[in-house]
């Protein structure tokens, strides 16, 4: 209970407006297959979309992504090809020592981008930014934050 809140105090302590940043940890090999596993999957042929629910867990080469709900946005043609997957509800991703826990996740397979919104917190070690949109450069582990960035550095930390 007092690590919230040490968190809460020194992210409100450090204000800052837009931060690009680097994760070494927060990449992943976008060209890797894409794995999902949930409880229950909902196909819809009409619109070529599909919703798992219930303990998501999606995983390309080293990167994990959870949620309570993802939808899967097929690109026209088939469902062989997948566009967007979208994210909601206790959202986390993981890649190495990197973790981003957001209210909802939209990852854009082909180029590699993943949309963090809502409550965005990323830790990087013992570092931790938030801010109200993270987008993250999965194939060069960088990232863009945006809207009411706070972060707590670690002095000696990477």
């Amino acid at each position: 209970m007092l690590r919230p809140l040490l968190i809460a105090l020194a992210l409100a302590a450090a204000p800052a407006s837009a931060q690009n940043v680097t994760f070494g940890g927060m990449k992943a090999d976008v060209s890797a297959p894409v794995e999902v596993a949930s409880d229950n999957l909902t196909v819809n042929q009409t619109d070529g979309s599909a919703l798992f629910s219930g303990n998501v867990v999606i995983g390309q080469g080293e990167m994990r992504l959870a949620a309570d709900e993802v939808t899967v946005q097929y690109a026209e043609g088939g469902q062989n090809r997948i566009q967007t997957m979208t994210a909601t509800g206790n959202v986390t991703l993981v890649s190495g020592e990197d973790a981003a826990e957001a209210q909802r996740a939209v990852y854009h397979v082909e180029n590699g981008n993943v949309v963090l919104t809502g409550n965005v917190l990323l830790t990087q070690g013992r570092n931790v930014l938030s801010g109200d949109r993270i987008t993250v450069d999965l194939a060069s582990g960088s990232a863009q934050v945006n809207g009411r960035v706070r972060s707590v550095l670690q002095p000696g930390a990477n």
